[in-house]
């Protein structure tokens, strides 16, 4: 069944079951809150039913979403009552995670922004450094140079958080 074909409510849930979750840990990577997470998912969606936009596939779909929430999270953080950090919540995840994992989540989220979007992308959804520069609206030798920095941020944070626990 193509997308054209399914109505309103069925294509939300189709997004919400195929790209909900990537969505969600995006927003919470930014906020690391699930309300506002939550919040940001709803709005994404709210977003792709206003604007009902035709994508070429489902890939294209999902980077848009993804840029979506994205800024929706960005404008979320300009907000003057984000002037905290609720880094103490249990990380959200569908998968089990060891102590290791977690350790590992905690540093990625710990990273600025502009870091942890483009390890975000990289490593939890798989995409390629071009595709991240579309969805970040960066050039793809800015994504390269990021991704770069941090790993040697995240490498550097690991190894004293290791070198604490030995």
């Amino acid at each position: 069944m193509g997308l054209e074909s399914l109505s309103g409510d069925d294509l939300v849930k189709e997004i919400i079951e195929s790209e909900g979750n990537a969505i969600y840990r995006l927003a919470y990577s930014y906020l690391k809150n699930t309300h506002d997470a939550e919040d940001v998912l709803q709005d994404t969606l709210v977003q792709f039913l206003k604007t009902k936009p035709e994508f070429e596939s489902k890939e294209h779909r999902k980077a848009w979403l993804l840029r979506v929430a994205s800024n929706l999270s960005k404008n979320r953080l300009k907000l003057a009552y984000r002037n905290f950090s609720v880094l103490d919540e249990e990380i959200p995840t569908t998968q089990d995670f060891t102590e290791e994992d977690s350790e590992v989540l905690r540093a990625v989220h710990s990273l600025p922004a502009k870091y942890r979007d483009v390890i975000y992308l990289f490593y939890y959804e798989g995409y390629h450094t071009e595709e991240i520069a579309g969805i970040l609206n960066k050039r793809d030798a800015t994504v390269r140079s990021l991704l770069s920095r941090a790993r040697k941020k995240l490498k550097t944070t690991l190894k004293e958080a290791y070198d604490f626990h030995e």
